[in-house]
């Protein structure tokens, strides 16, 4: 780790620490997830919050997450529901899935949480079938190869006013190569290609560092 990487993560130690953003569940939640396996990718403690802060902001009363991991994310942004407010996550591992329903449930949120287990670009055509939605945020943190995909079908389960949120847009500095042969890059590039073309979106992005190194998230919302 370089220096300016530990300061980094230092900071955002100090964040958590002063601010308070953490608690038993969700340091349960990241314990679980280790001890299953599960890579150690989930949002970090002021991220969570952050996203928790938005959707509160938000006035959100539907909530879809595509990419549940562990819930940690999930958890953060289901404590900003109010009473009959529903949060529906999608993920594609069964164990995944499974664990993070243990750390749901451990947060006392099963009442507010669905997850569904399955390829995502299946799952959301239910979603569609079944008349759900329209969610006021939608957050998106899964194989960013589908991002474009993932970005299309937010915006079609959303209404005027609802907030998309992307997670790793910056990709360590390899957004800038329009040439990379990288997947995630490509598909990360697409989703902010696509952002930028739709009239129907209003969008930024910003860079971040922190215990997540470098990285940052893009944010768009729903303007017709």
């Amino acid at each position: 780790m370089s220096t300016h990487e530990q300061q980094w993560n230092d900071v955002d130690t100090y964040f958590a620490e002063t601010l308070a953003l953490t608690d038993p569940a969700l340091e349960g939640a990241l314990k679980s997830s280790d001890a299953a396996g599960l890579p150690q990718i989930a949002v970090s403690a002021p991220q969570g919050k952050l996203l928790q802060l938005l959707a509160q902001l938000q006035g959100a009363r539907t909530i879809l997450e595509i990419g549940t991991l562990g819930g940690y994310s999930t958890i953060c942004l289901a404590r900003a529901l109010p009473e009959g407010g529903r949060l529906i996550t999608l993920e594609f591992d069964p164990r995944h899935a499974e664990v993070a329903r243990g750390n749901i449930a451990a947060a006392g949120l099963a009442d507010k949480v669905e997850v569904r287990v399955g390829p995502a670009l299946e799952s959301l055509p239910r979603l569609q079938a079944e008349g759900l939605g329209p969610f006021d945020l939608s957050f998106i943190d899964a194989d960013k190869v589908n991002n474009p995909a993932y970005v299309r079908w937010a915006l079609e389960l959303s209404r005027p006013g609802s907030l998309i949120i992307v997670d790793n847009v910056v990709r360590d500095g390899k957004v800038v190569d329009g040439g990379a042969d990288d997947p995630s890059v490509r598909g990360t590039r697409a989703a902010l290609e696509f952002i930028a073309a739709e009239p129907r979106l209003s969008g930024t992005a910003i860079q971040t560092v922190g215990t997540k190194g470098y990285d940052g998230f893009a944010l768009a919302v729903v303007i017709g």
